[in-house]
């Protein structure tokens, strides 16, 4: 496991109460710690989250308070999803006080360059009923990046972002962009799941000190990752569902995960990844599975 993952900055404690999917046996209600990893600002941030792409209306809603009642902490949204003010309500539903949570939106190609962010930005604020955030991220290395990026580094430095990133960047398009930043990113958030691990990019962001942070972390369940057998092996082997064996392969290789899902029993069994780890010989095994190509042809 990488270090940066077994020795988190902090965790929060938080209450599990059962695992009932995809042949995982019911857990004793325990408390479990997500660890947080500190990012290259010195921020803490979760190692888990939950993911909202395609969550729209009354199921974005229930599905966010749920996820945060269950003990999820950071929430991931994006203007491109048009799903923010949804968040928001859910998280305005939740019992869950602001400065727990760690939320991230994110800077939709269509509003780039420095006052088309400005105004952006306020309107992200208004839809998720914050104000400040916590994550802001470049969705992609698109438009006038350049310029949003002169506009997050100023709201960086008064306060209303605590931290600030990007999303979909190669290694040269970084370095396109570091080329004039003042500000060094503080993650960078991929396609990487089973079968695809982005290993140059792991290593790039690795030597760079960028944080690499899954989005789609079980690839939506494309290419039978839900029933492929090397998954279902060693998962038989620590009682665990091959969703549960694939975050915490994320976990260990000191990878940020933010599953979606509207399932409550879903959002718990994905918690429930701290009490196992994975041998060398098994993530060997899940290292023979990358196809090395984006399972997601039409986002690329």
């Amino acid at each position: 496991m990488q270090k940066s993952a077994l020795l988190a900055a902090s965790a929060v404690f938080l209450p599990l109460v059962g695992n009932s999917v995809l042949g995982a046996t019911h857990a004793k209600p325990k408390k479990i710690s997500i660890p947080t990893i500190k990012l290259n600002n010195g921020l803490a941030m979760p190692m888990l989250g939950f993911g909202t792409y395609s969550l729209k209306g009354a199921i974005c809603e229930r599905a966010v308070a749920e996820a945060i009642s269950v003990g999820y902490r950071l929430i991931d949204t994006a203007t491109r999803y048009g799903n923010e003010e949804f968040v928001g309500a859910g998280i305005k539903k939740s019992d869950a006080k602001r400065e727990e949570l760690f939320i991230t939106t994110k800077l939709w190609v269509d509003d780039s360059g420095y006052e088309n962010a400005k105004k952006a930005f306020e309107k992200s604020l208004k839809n998720l009923g914050t104000d400040y955030l916590d994550l802001y991220l470049i969705h992609r290395p698109r438009g006038d990046f350049k310029g949003s990026w002169r506009l997050m580094e100023e709201l960086y430095k008064e306060g209303k972002i605590k931290a600030i990133g990007v999303s979909n960047f190669n290694p040269k398009q970084y370095d396109e962009l570091m080329a004039e930043a003042k500000i060094k990113p503080v993650v960078n958030q991929v396609e990487t799941h089973a079968f695809f691990h982005e290993v140059a990019s792991y290593n790039d962001l690795k030597q760079k000190g960028v944080q690499m942070e899954a989005w789609s972390p079980l690839a939506q369940g494309r290419n039978g990752l839900f029933t492929n057998s090397t998954l279902a092996e060693i998962g038989k082997k620590h009682n665990k569902s091959n969703a549960q064996v694939s975050l915490r392969w994320h976990y260990q290789r000191g990878v940020i995960a933010i599953p979606r899902t509207v399932q409550k029993s879903h959002m718990i069994e994905n918690l429930n990844i701290f009490d196992f780890k994975l041998t060398k010989s098994e993530m060997k095994a899940i290292a023979m599975l990358d196809l090395n190509k984006s399972q997601f042809p039409e986002w690329t």
